[in-house]
């Protein structure tokens, strides 16, 4: 049985995806790489969540599973109702226009061979957007205004353009399809800082006027407590809290958050020298310690830590996987995430798998 919202856009349940391990001269599998271990989210429409943690948590193996750029090797994922998890690829593409994505390297995600009017023109071709290549044309030189740059400099190409414009070219392709739920992945990280501030305040632009969803994906908490409604803490391929944006800033409950939270730089004297939460490096996702993952490195940690994987704990506005918030409300359940603010007290439906 899978517990679906109504109101949710996207609910991902279970979602797993491993990288096998080859050695040896016929590189025969020797083991694998659980890149996302388990992760379940609800992403309801008109919100932003941000699914931060440290690199190499699997938080862009998310993003990607999500479009089947990567393959999942298990779970669902339930978009307007449909599992897209169960579709052939012919009919998955159906649904590609309506999930767009925006890449962290702007350089890399246009292709250098083509001006910049056919690389934003290009998706509408294959949805067949527009009636001719004028029609095309024209909304490529809207979109252009739109996200701040000339129409004029359409037939240019990529190389041509600052990090800053590349990176609105992106979003000017990604919106060319009239999308409904944008993963943004570390969309504004390889940028400086007063151009993040320039693609946060657009994204925030685009997102009132086209009724968009996001999914952000970034390490950085300080865009995280700027433009996100709730947050998605991810460490070694699993959710290990989820909750409203200013209730985990003020009031983190797993340890692991605690520590990324106390690794933000800080003007206050006070804070000056503090031991930082978490030591050590992050285990290898090949081979993740028994129990709790993130035992080795937890400062609050006890025996059955090391011993018992702890279940999922639910919030009033989300969730916890850790042995101590288990210990400190015993009547929680597990939950897949409760739902943002303006969702709270909706009911849940159950609906076959």
């Amino acid at each position: 049985m899978t517990i679906l919202s109504a109101e949710a856009l996207l609910e991902v349940r279970g979602l797993r995806t491993s990288f096998p391990i080859r050695s040896g001269v016929l590189r025969r599998v020797a083991g694998e790489v659980r890149a996302v271990d388990g992760v379940d989210l609800t992403i309801y429409p008109g919100e932003t969540l941000a699914l931060v943690g440290e690199s190499g948590c699997g938080k862009t193996t998310v993003g990607r599973s999500l479009l089947r750029l990567i393959e999942p090797s298990g779970g669902n994922i339930w978009f307007d109702g449909v599992n897209l998890t169960r579709l052939a690829p012919a009919a998955f593409n159906a649904y590609r226009q309506k999930l767009q994505i925006v890449m962290q390297d702007p350089g890399a995600a246009l292709d250098p061979r083509l001006t910049v009017r056919d690389a934003i023109a290009e998706g509408m071709e294959a949805f067949g957007i527009g009636a001719s290549a004028e029609a095309r044309t024209q909304r490529v030189a809207d979109l252009m205004r739109r996200v701040s740059l000339d129409p004029e400099l359409m037939w240019r190409y990529p190389h041509e353009f600052s990090g800053g414009q590349r990176q609105r070219i992106c979003i000017a392709r990604a919106l060319a399809v009239d999308p409904v739920l944008l993963i943004c992945d570390e969309a504004t990280s390889a940028l400086d800082v007063s151009i993040q501030a320039q693609i946060l305040n657009l994204l925030g632009e685009l997102k009132a006027e086209r009724r968009l969803t996001y999914l952000f994906i970034t390490h950085d908490l300080g865009v995280v407590r700027y433009f996100a409604d709730r947050v998605a803490v991810m460490y070694l391929g699993r959710i290990v809290e989820l909750g409203r944006t200013e209730r985990v800033f003020a009031n983190p409950l797993h340890p692991y958050t605690k520590a990324l939270l106390a690794s933000l730089p800080s003007l206050d004297p006070e804070r000056r020298g503090v031991r930082p939460l978490a030591i050590g490096d992050v285990p290898s996702p090949a081979r993740p310690p028994p129990g709790c993952h993130f035992h080795p490195r937890c400062p609050v940690r006890i025996d059955a830590c090391s011993r018992l994987d702890p279940p999922v704990v639910a919030l009033p506005d989300g969730l916890s996987r850790c042995l101590l918030t288990l210990k400190a409300a015993p009547a929680s359940q597990a939950a897949g995430g409760a739902p943002p603010p303006a969702a709270l007290g909706r009911t849940e439906t159950g609906d076959s798998a």
